[in-house]
Order: structure tokens, then C-alpha cells, then sequence
């Protein structure tokens, strides 16, 4: 099924648009105890006109729903995007990349949506964008860090990290976080449609299309701490699509 067939069989709960304005992309599964407190710490800080997506995979737990009590509340300041099931994070952010592209974006941020990622640090992401085409918001560059993980989820993350830059000669250190603020031409670079990578391996081939592009690319630090409440969407089955994946970037598969 392409993308474009995809958005179709969705459900928008809309609000007026605003041309040229930050949007905010929150992709959510399971995410009822975070979504409310969350969304309010992120309002409180974003610049004026700006606008929250929040893109819900069908979440079992009614996260979908309070996302849509949440935007008639919102005097236009937050949208809905309802998908049918939950196929992937990669999947997930492109359809709300897309959104706010086709709504007249001219900046799109990415974070997410457990507090994992500090809400305070967005106006920093958004101002690093005015000489950056991409910003990233790095645990792994001088002042960012990690907190409240274990040996091995530290590992994984830092290693995945490590990997990813050695095989593609890379010299940015955090290519697996998914706090990011994007300028348009960033993610028109991307090419949306045509990326097939769902976890780690999204947020690194993505990355990778910037540079490829020739676009700037700039980490902020940040300290990235464990979710408030829920359970990690993390599995096995993204980490080895990272390990195989990576290799094929390279290779211009």
C-alpha cells in the first residue's frame, strides 16, 4: 500500500490550519497515563502559531480518545491523525510528516510523548534551526546524557549509535534519538515515500538523507531521561532491523 492510499483510509480530527507554522509531530500507542500532562508541558512552551499532531496508531488503552478531547479543547492547537493499527514508529511520523507538510509547514519537530524527551527543550531546537536544516537533540554530545537506564539499554542505544556512524562515516554521535526539529526543505529532502525503515533504523536513514542532500545538520544536547509511566515500545525486532539496515544505506540499497 503507498503512503497516499494509506492517509486516505485515515481519520483527521481537524482544526483550522496555519501556513508556514511549527508543527509539532507526537506519534502514540498506549500512551493514556502520559498524553494529557504531556501535551499541556508542550503547549506551554512552544512559539505562538505553533501546532501539535498527535498521530495514534489505534491505541487499545483510549489514548485516541483523550487526543481528541484534548483538541476540541484546543481552540485549534492540536490535531488529531487516527490510524487504523499500529505498523511502525517510522510509519507513524511519516504520515504526520506528511500532514504537516501538506498543511504548510515551514518547521516540523519530532519528540516523544512520555516525557522521556524534556518539553523545556524545544524552544533551544528551534532557535538551533535558524543555521541548521536539521537539528537533533543528542545524549551523546559534550552536556547530554542519560539517566534512569541500565547497563544494557545504555549499550544499545550508544552502540547503535556508534555503529550506524562508523559504517556510514558519519560524525554526528546521536543517530538513534528521536528528538529532532526539521526545516521543510529537511524533510522534502527525505523523501518521504520512499523510506522503509520502522524503528532505529528510521531515525538513522533519515538523518542520513540530510546529509546525503548536502543540508546542515546540528545536535543540541539534551538529557534524556526514562518514560514517566507506560511500558518501552523498544523490541528485538527493531534493533536487528537496525543491525541489517545500516549496512544497505551505504550501499545505496
Amino acid at each position: 500500500m503507498t503512503v497516499d492510499m494509506a492517509v486516505n483510509k485515515m481519520k483527521v480530527t481537524k482544526s483550522s490550519t496555519v501556513a508556514g507554522a511549527m508543527w509539532l509531530v507526537l506519534p502514540t500507542y498506549n500512551e493514556a497515563d502520559n498524553i494529557e500532562d504531556f501535551v499541556a508541558a508542550v503547549r506551554a512552551v512552544l512559539p505562538s502559531g505553533g501546532r501539535i499532531l498527535i498521530v495514534d496508531d489505534n491505541s487499545p488503552d483510549g489514548t485516541g480518545r483523550i487526543a481528541d478531547r484534548i483538541a476540541a479543547q484546543s481552540e485549534g492547537a492540536v490535531e488529531v491523525l487516527h490510524r487504523p493499527h499500529k505498523e511502525g514508529l517510522g510509519v507513524a511520523y511519516i504520515d504526520g510528516f506528511r500532514r504537516a507538510l501538506e498543511s504548510g509547514a515551514s518547521l516540523v519537530c519530532q519528540m516523544d510523548s512520555d516525557f522521556s524527551h524534556d518539553p523545556a527543550d524545544i524552544p533551544r531546537l528551534i532557535a538551533a534551526s535558524a543555521d541548521a536544516d536539521l537539528v537533533i537533540g543528542s545524549r551523546y554530545v559534550k552536556g547530554g546524557g542519560v539517566t534512569d537506564w541500565g547497563l544494557t539499554r545504555r549499550f544499545i542505544s550508544r552502540g547503535g549509535s556508534t555503529y550506524a556512524r562508523l559504517i556510514l562515516g558519519l560524525h554526528l554521535r546521536d543517530l538513534t534519538g528521536g528528538f529532532k526539529c526539521w526545516r521543510r526543505e529537511a524533510l522534502e529532502a527525505v523523501h518521504l515515500d520512499t523510506v522503509p525503515a520502522h524503528g532505529y533504523a528510521f531515525q538513522i536513514e533519515t538523518t542520513y538523507r540530510v546529509v546525503q542532500a548536502g543540508l546542515t545538520v546540528k545536535e543540541v544536547p539534551i538529557l534524556f531521561r526514562d518514560r514517566r509511566a507506560g511500558t518501552s515500545k523498544m523490541s528485538r525486532r527493531i534493533v536487528f532491523e537496525a543491525i541489517w539496515q545500516v549496512p544497505t544505506l551505504r550501499l545505496g540499497k
